[in-house]
């Protein structure tokens, strides 16, 4: 048996492979993406799928699973929102075949709207959920949800966080247990959620926990380590880790990796044999409710915060009264450094023409264009969730029509959520007479994630060719007539056709379809766009310092306040003209 060196998320995938799970499916999501890029390698092994939201990722498990294959399904914690509707079904008609759902959890926001605590969605949907803390756990607890989920016949949730998912450890590696099909047999009173058949399942579920319980009181993911009574520590998770490195052999610990349905027993025995109990977890007191519901004293929120990550500085000073000591930092060197949209963004041009309007609403969504709300932009004026700008921009429409306000409507919409989430919302701004503007920001790719494939690329997530989905023909389909597809680096086109839709009685959408400046170029791409790389060059002796081509927040933009003067990173630039357009004094070329 060899060790290798892997993240959390490329041991839940070999997880995946090793438990002869045949289907896998994922949308792109901070920190969960790896494992579905991980899994789709092995492409004569397993069926790895990037579906076009998380609802439907979980669905087609659920649909492999009940024809009698072992099925998995991977997402980060809000995709689990999306995705909520079938668990809490599938809870109730439980699956046939394995089927193991992950949940990737982002205490301290890194890349995400929220930081919401999924432990909850095992507890309300009623299914077992497993809590790795390191990477051989996250491959071994894919194993067991595989044996749970088939012997009980239910999904098994798997809550991994953002350490967990991106920091390295050793895994030990195993060979792939092919499984055969388990056999499917039509029962309408198993697997339809009819009122009739979903009272009687309702049942079926507690009798299924009280099984559960047990296992998870005898669980080896639910052990005890025992040191020092004095103090004893409850914790799951990468919170496992802090408190390990914190405490170290000066406290007894219960870490708890089956943690729905919880092993009360076990907590009982543990807390009567120490003198003080801290709960540690990241981010809601999901365990601490309970044990304090069971009448078990305990200590959590009490001295712990429940907002962002937890670290072993903050144990330390929280827990100990020890305060960790760091190396110097010189603050008067730092240089804020917002992010932004890449040099050579076509998303850029878009947010710099609509931030010059004063009589619009901008609905911004989900993705790396979302920076177009960040100054010097200041193109956007809401974010709220996956498909939302859409949406939101036809209540905004409704709302100027109804109070006579001077405004225009508008979402800005990349092409992979549009796929996700985004056309049902444009269904309804034609369904519903709106007045708003669709902005499409087609940029080939799925961008903030990484550059995985959707519907519109023409690629599977395995590589193979596919019919891509015109977004044109689409949004036409749903009956929108007045459209139009433009390159958004050409300024004064752009310009024309803003103008263009803002003048129109009645919904209007555009597509600006132009490659992410990062995109790896298929031969597709370059057929249609070319090879359009090149640079830009400021003329010193043209520029008067004016600064109006850094209001575009090009990171290759360079300006000397000693000299007065405009430059253009040579490293950076990737001749996209945006700044050479803005320029009023024609003092930035392009570079032959």
């Amino acid at each position: 048996m060899s060790i290798e060196l892997m993240t959390g998320n490329e041991a839940i995938a070999r997880g995946v492979y090793e438990a002869g799970i045949r289907f896998a499916a994922a949308y792109p999501g901070t920190p969960s993406t790896e494992i579905l890029e991980t899994v789709a390698g092995w492409k004569d092994a397993v069926i790895a799928e990037w579906a076009p939201n998380e609802k439907v990722a979980l669905e087609s498990a659920f649909g492999f699973s009940i024809a009698g294959g072992r099925a998995f399904a991977s997402m980060k914690q809000v995709g689990l929102n999306v995705a909520s509707d079938p668990l809490f079904s599938m809870a109730y008609t439980g699956c046939n075949g394995a089927l193991v759902v992950v949940t990737a959890d982002e205490p301290g926001i890194h890349s995400s709207q929220t930081e919401q605590d999924n432990r909850y969605y095992a507890k309300m949907a009623k299914v077992p959920m497993l809590e790795p803390s390191d990477s051989q756990e996250c491959k071994e607890m894919v194993l067991e949800a595989v044996r749970l989920s088939e012997q009980y016949k239910t999904p098994v949730l798997i809550r991994m966080t953002t350490r967990v998912c991106h920091s390295k450890g050793l895994v030990e590696i195993g060979e792939r247990q092919e499984a055969p099909a388990c056999a499917y047999e039509k029962d309408i009173w198993q697997y339809t959620t009819m009122p009739a058949v979903s009272k009687k399942l309702r049942v079926e579920i507690e009798e299924r926990l009280a099984r559960l319980r047990a296992v998870s009181e005898e669980s080896r993911f639910n052990h005890i380590e025992w040191n020092d009574k004095k103090i004893g520590i409850m914790t799951s998770g990468i919170s496992y880790q802090y408190a390990k490195e914190s405490f170290q052999e000066s406290a007894s610990y219960l870490k708890i990796g089956f943690s729905f349905p919880l092993p009360m027993d076990k907590i009982r025995a543990f807390a009567k044999e120490v003198d003080t109990l801290y709960v540690i977890e990241e981010t809601e007191p999901y365990l601490e409710e309970q044990v304090k519901a069971a009448g078990i004293s305990c200590i959590g929120r009490e001295k712990l915060t429940g907002v962002g990550e937890l670290s072993v500085a903050i144990l330390d000073k929280e827990l100990r009264g020890v305060e960790t000591t760091s190396l110097p930092i010189e603050e008067e060197r730092l240089v804020a450094r917002p992010p932004a949209l890449c040099a050579g963004c076509p998303h850029r041009p878009v947010f710099y023409e609509l931030a010059k309007r004063r009589d619009i609403i901008v609905s911004g969504d989900i993705g790396c264009y979302g920076l177009g709300a960040m100054p010097p932009l200041n193109g956007v004026d809401t974010i709220l969730c996956m498909g939302a700008s859409v949406s939101g921009a036809h209540g905004m429409a409704k709302a100027i029509e109804t109070y006579g306000l001077n405004k225009k409507a508008v979402s800005v919409i990349g092409d992979s959520t549009f796929f996700h989430s985004g056309m049902t919302s444009l269904l309804d701004t034609i369904y519903n007479k709106s007045q708003a503007v669709t902005i499409i920001l087609d940029n080939r790719i799925t961008g903030m994630t990484g550059h995985q494939d959707h519907p519109g690329t023409g690629y599977t997530a395995q590589g193979d060719a596919t019919r891509e989905a015109d977004i044109e023909t689409i949004v036409k389909a749903l009956g929108i007539q007045d459209v139009r597809k433009i390159n958004p680096l050409d300024m004064e086109l752009l310009r024309e056709t803003l103008d263009w839709a803002f003048e129109l009685d009645g919904p209007a959408v555009i597509i600006t379809r132009w490659p992410c400046a990062l995109k790896k170029m298929s031969q597709k791409d370059q057929t249609e766009f070319g090879t359009y790389f090149t640079k830009c060059a400021v003329d010193a002796k043209k520029c008067v310092g004016c600064k109006l081509c850094t209001k575009c927040g090009c990171p290759a933009l360079r300006f000397d306040k000693e000299e007065g003067k405009a430059s253009i990173d040579q490293v950076q630039c990737l001749g996209c003209m945006v700044c050479a357009q803005i320029c009023p004094k024609d003092a930035i070329s392009e570079v032959k």
